[in-house]
């Protein structure tokens, strides 16, 4: 899959939902109920982050529910794409973007969200024809204002910021005309899943969802 396909594809995802729940999950046993809880609050898309041992296993397990679009993130090197795509996952999200990455997936065909946190990253992935990229980590780097000012001269750049995202923030990001969705974990809360309070996160879910509208 070249990179202009491969940026279509993620376009599409990333307009399934105003916000993506980035996970961190370490018991694969709550992963269906965990995925269910966030699919029926109205956010179909999910990244699964590559922090645990049992974060290969929780997409594989998410994959199985339907109505989701379960991504593996914090990509940082080859075999990982190769380990996501064997577990399940429909997508990739790096935090950073290096060539062996960007070659692995558009030789795998798997959709990648590459990471970018200045002009000069996201004009190279944007030459390369990754016109979506992830704005990491946005909060850190400028934020909002930042994102915006990018917006002037790369008016063809859409993307997913992630990193310090809140419910108090998302609808800022969400506003801006090159901001396609945000990531962000506050939709399933570390506590929340320990406790197994998938009512509370669906409600989230249902907040989050309606953030963009």
């Amino acid at each position: 899959m070249d990179p202009y396909q491969a940026s279509k594809e993620t376009e599409k995802i990333c307009r399934l939902a105003p916000v993506i729940p980035v996970l961190v999950v370490h018991d694969s046993v709550i992963a269906k109920p965990l995925a269910e809880a966030l699919i029926s609050g109205g956010l179909p898309v999910l990244e699964v982050t590559l922090r645990t041992q049992s974060a290969l296993k929780v997409i594989s397990e998410m994959a199985k529910v339907p109505g989701g679009v379960v991504g593996a993130g914090t990509i940082t090197k080859s075999i990982d794409v190769k380990d996501a795509i064997n577990a399940g996952a429909n997508f990739a999200v790096s935090p950073g973007s290096t060539d062996d990455i960007l070659e692995t997936c558009a030789q795998q065909n798997l959709p990648i969200l590459p990471g970018a946190a200045t002009s000069t990253e996201i004009m190279r992935l944007f030459d390369l024809g990754y016109s979506v990229q992830k704005f990491f980590p946005a909060e850190a780097i400028g934020g909002q204002a930042a994102l915006k000012a990018i917006g002037g001269p790369l008016p063809n750049v859409k993307f997913c910021p992630t990193g310090g995202i809140t419910i108090n923030n998302a609808k800022g990001y969400l506003e801006l005309e090159n901001t396609l969705c945000v990531g962000g974990s506050w939709v399933a809360p570390q506590h929340l899943i320990e406790n197994k309070d998938w009512k509370s996160i669906t409600e989230l879910a249902r907040i989050a969802s309606k953030i963009a509208f």
